[in-house]
């Protein structure tokens, strides 16, 4: 597999933007090397909330410039690309593959995955959902279980006013994205924001959203002593409490990955409200007795080591454990320079992170999107940043997705 073509521009006007990054595919399309795709098939296309007006005339744009190619994506209050992401500003970001087309199906609720060709099985899914829909976790448990992985990827369409995703049609409500036969390969991790503040407890009671009794002990008693704050008057500590949130793991997972740092499992979950006279803590997701849970905090350091742990995984993955001379030298080459180089074996990534991380949270502008880019590489890069994002079959917050497509 040849490296996926991929653009992105910003401009007040959608269509000099579309027209800025399509110029870019195009010239990569027929770079001289052969480096890039040819024949494009599937896309994907992410733009921010400004364009979201325009979206129908936008999809129509980019149909007309590829006849054929399927499109998936979204909008987002912030989108990326390779080493840059835009944030609260008018910008598109694309990328194309030619992958075959007995390899993918697109599904929406206009056409849901059951009606997908016959003899096509489903793998993996790459999902896009609006959050505002009604058993949201369900229709993500369902989709899981008609995959032969059970693997999702994917977020929840980010925008002031309209959350709106594409899947070769433009929708608002309900989910949508591509699935992936067994013979496409894929690598895909996610990253922890967040950092435990006290060790973690089973939940031996609750109702509903409310964590009534952790290890045996009211689940307030038990937040106040993590963050070291008098119980006798827990409303004073409302400003420590506002900082804190939870991290959730179910009964058989691993709740923490190394001591002091959550697993791949954990979902971290707000809190919204105690009650001082029953000991109870609220949190924003329903709690099941038996469940695993640690306070914890956004930590932008944790975050960043994590990250880095990630995109170095993928890459002891994919890169041969001996290089020649002659290889080691020209891969020592494309890191100081974050060219591409075919000993990293990725053809293209698909980066889904939150909104809380983005920005400013990790110290700059791109500063996310810079880490990713020097440590996998001048890879192909789409992404946005979502309000939730989706890994297996569970909703996570404050958390990154990174899915890498091997070149081979």
């Amino acid at each position: 597999m040849k490296l996926f073509a991929h653009a992105h521009a910003t401009h007040p006007d959608w269509r000099m933007a579309v027209a800025l990054a399509a110029a870019q595919v195009e010239a990569q399309r027929r770079d001289a090397a052969g480096l890039h795709i040819r024949q494009p098939t599937l896309g994907w296309v992410y733009f921010s909330d400004h364009y979201a007006p325009q979206a129908q005339a936008l999809l129509a744009e980019l149909q007309q410039r590829w006849p054929g190619v399927s499109w998936v994506g979204g909008v987002g209050v912030g989108i990326s690309a390779n080493g840059v992401e835009y944030f609260d500003e008018p910008a598109v970001s694309l990328m194309l593959t030619d992958l075959p087309r007995e390899q993918f199906c697109l599904f929406s609720g206009r056409k849901p995955l059951s009606q997908a060709p016959v003899g096509f099985v489903p793998a993996m899914a790459q999902v896009h959902a609006d959050g505002r829909t009604d058993a949201l976790d369900e229709l993500l448990g369902d989709l899981s279980d008609v995959l032969q992985t059970g693997y999702l990827f994917g977020g929840l369409v980010s925008a002031r006013n309209q959350p709106l995703h594409v899947a070769d049609g433009v929708f608002e409500g309900g989910l949508s994205g591509v699935a992936f036969a067994p013979e496409v390969a894929l690598i895909s991790r996610v990253t922890q924001g967040c950092q435990p503040i006290g060790r973690v407890r089973r939940v031996t009671r609750a109702e509903r959203n409310v964590v009534a009794e952790l290890d045996g002990e009211l689940a307030l008693d038990c937040l106040l002593r993590d963050l070291g704050v008098s119980d006798r008057e827990p409303r004073e500590a409302l400003p420590r409490i506002r900082e804190t949130l939870a991290g959730l793991n179910d009964a058989s997972d691993d709740a923490l990955a190394h001591p002091g740092q959550f697993g791949v499992d954990t979902r971290v979950r707000h809190i919204v409200g105690i009650d001082p006279a029953r000991g109870g803590v609220a949190l924003a997701d329903d709690v099941e007795t038996g469940q695993q849970l640690a306070w914890c905090r956004r930590d932008t350091e944790a975050a960043r080591r994590d990250l880095v742990r990630i995109c170095a995984e993928i890459r002891e993955e994919l890169e041969p454990e001996t290089l020649t001379v002659e290889a080691a030298l020209a891969l020592q080459g494309a890191q100081a320079d974050h060219a591409p180089h075919p000993v990293r074996r990725m053809a293209g990534a698909i980066y889904v992170s939150c909104l809380g991380r983005g920005g400013p949270h990790f110290g700059a502008p791109s500063a996310e999107l810079a880490i990713i880019q020097r440590t996998l590489g001048d890879v192909p890069l789409v992404g946005f940043f979502a309000s939730g994002e989706i890994a297996r079959r569970h909703l996570y917050g404050y958390t990154g997705v990174l899915t890498v497509f091997p070149a081979a």
